[in-house]
């Protein structure tokens, strides 16, 4: 089981279809990593924030001071907790938080001419991806990420 807690949609309200979309993104990223929700539950929290919120993370958190498209906090240390995404359990597992600047989102979807609802399912994923524990810091860390995303768009 997969349970997305959506917080913060009073800034651009999500209609169930695009919520149902972004579940099934997360749901289809973790399967695609060997995740199975079915022996084992798993907790997403998902938020919307300003472009001046997400500026203040990025900053507080990355040491990074600009604006960015989406931001991710996992909750675990991979490799170390890998195990626990694999054994059978009823406790369910808190993969961490993503969050989501939606006006970078429209901005990107209008420049890359793929449109909005599309570029916040590949946000999903990519954000899901580092909650599983990929990074883009280094060139081959970067192509191995792509190449997921790409797989599992």
């Amino acid at each position: 089981m997969l349970t997305v807690t959506f917080d913060n949609q009073t800034l651009h309200p999500l209609d169930q279809g695009l919520k149902q979309k972004i579940e099934d993104y997360i749901g289809k990223t973790l399967e695609t990593e060997g995740i199975d929700c079915e022996i084992r539950p798993f907790e997403i929290s998902y938020s919307w924030v300003t472009p001046e919120e997400i500026h203040t993370l990025n900053a507080t958190y990355r040491d990074v001071d600009r604006t960015t498209d989406v931001l991710s906090f996992p909750m675990l240390s991979y490799p170390q907790d890998t195990k626990q995404l694999t054994t059978p359990s009823r406790i369910p597992v808190l993969l961490g938080d993503i969050v989501i600047n939606p006006e970078q989102a429209q901005k990107q979807g209008e420049t890359y001419e793929t449109g909005f609802v599309r570029e916040v399912c590949y946000l999903t994923v990519h954000s899901v991806l580092h909650l599983l524990g990929y990074d883009h810091m280094e060139a081959a860390d970067k192509s191995a990420m792509r190449e997921r995303e790409k797989a599992i768009m």
